[in-house]
């Protein structure tokens, strides 16, 4: 088992290389959710990410000489950066979906990339089989572990009163390094991973207590998108988390959202976990010291239309619901004349006239709204409703906190 000790001494290793990333108070999120809330902001850690720090106490006890790791992006940068600093040459191998965001990051950072296999775990194989290289992984390994932990020791410093730090998961570093550090100095803290129901090994693994290996689904937070918990971190996870829990994926798009609305923050999908936990847990956190581990920034950029359009669902700001009409003219500019007097935006409009339950003389116009909350939402619908029109809303209703 990793000691207190090593992370000590991982914190004098790589703190000429690091930035001690600020534990930010937020009386939006504090007021939005009941507890106390403190974002340890990762995302502002240099390449984006918590990685550098364990790649950077790995990569100092080797020395010089070539390295290679598999990763789907945050561990590839952060090798890449540490070797470019350390005078060493790095070959980053990544899955064939991994964002190209991330792929182009690593080679500004000057590694070799090179793209193999359909899966983190394809990839990785295909790079410990590099015997001229010295294979660095990505979370299953002590030093790399340690110097994760460094982050627990940088909570606690600033935070004493911690009483839940949560954690996002993919292979379980993260949350080994700094249960290590935060159980050894403050044991009722509580540490508790979270990983999206898209990618649940960890999850699954902790509560079996054994490992179980999971394909991941399409996610968002593919950051933490792995298949298989480590051997080292699990043992970690074992004895040292106190729980773990799984969130949505529209939870994840919502925190994305709010974290750019109220922080002002770039957030990655698996720095957004922890949000999403403490948003779909809100009655279980209430009152208490909560700090939200963001572990990253690097998010792919041409998914943040989606991703605000899914928040604003989730949130209950952009409606949508659907109007059964005689397919006449003026029946569309009533409805509009509605909306617009409600003061709703209008997004888009979409008629279907060809499902089997209408009728040849009927369409059925589809409103993409935005407004202000669910309450302003079903105003306009119950408006609607009361001249006579069949109104069918989305299903997507979804709780929320108020604030």
């Amino acid at each position: 088992m990793i000691s207190l000790k090593e992370i000590q001494e991982a914190a004098k290793t790589i703190s000429g290389f690091v930035h001690k990333t600020p534990l930010i108070h937020s009386n939006s999120l504090s007021a939005m959710t009941g507890a106390e809330v403190f974002i340890k902001a990762e995302n502002l850690q240099k390449t984006g990410s918590f990685k550098v720090r364990g790649a950077f106490h790995k990569l100092s006890s080797i020395g010089r000489g070539k390295v290679i790791a598999a990763s789907m992006g945050n561990h590839a940068q952060g090798v890449a950066y540490a070797a470019a600093e350390l005078g060493m040459q790095a070959k980053i191998v990544m899955p064939l979906n991994a964002p190209i965001v991330k792929q182009e990051a690593t080679k500004g950072y000057g590694a070799d990339v090179e793209l193999y296999g359909e899966t983190f775990l394809e990839a990785l194989e295909y790079a410990r089989s590099q015997k001229d290289f010295t294979f660095i992984h990505a979370f299953d390994d002590e030093r790399v572990i340690a110097g994760q932990g460094t982050i627990g020791l940088e909570i606690l410093k600033d935070l004493a009163a911690a009483d839940v730090i949560l954690v996002p998961v993919g292979g379980g570093g993260l949350i080994s390094g700094i249960a290590i550090a935060v159980k050894s100095i403050s044991p009722d803290t509580k540490v508790i991973g979270v990983q999206t129901t898209s990618a649940i090994s960890a999850y699954t693994s902790f509560c079996k207590g054994s490992i179980q290996e999971y394909m991941p689904c399409c996610t968002l937070a593919d950051g933490i998108a792995v298949g298989q918990v480590g051997r080292l971190t699990f043992e970690v996870m074992q004895q040292q988390v106190d729980d773990m829990i799984t969130v949505q994926e529209d939870a994840i798009a919502l925190s994305i959202l709010l974290f750019m609305e109220r922080k002002k923050m770039v957030v990655e999908g698996a720095g957004a976990v922890p949000l999403a936990a403490l948003i779909e847990n809100a009655g279980r956190f209430k009152g208490k010291n909560i700090v939200l581990v963001v572990s990253g920034g690097n998010i792919d950029f041409t998914l943040i239309d989606r991703i605000i359009h899914k928040g604003l669902a989730r949130s209950g700001r952009i409606g949508v619901f659907a109007v059964t009409v005689d397919d006449i003219p003026g029946k569309l500019h009533m409805l509009t004349g509605i909306i617009a007097r409600e003061r709703g935006n209008i997004l888009a409009i979409e008629h279907d006239r060809f499902s089997a339950d209408l009728s040849v003389s009927e369409t059925r116009v589809t409103f993409t709204v935005e407004v202000r909350g669910r309450d302003h939402l079903t105003k306009i619908t119950d408006e609607i409703g009361q001249l006579g029109f069949s109104v069918r809303e989305s299903d997507a209703k979804k709780k929320v906190p108020s604030g």
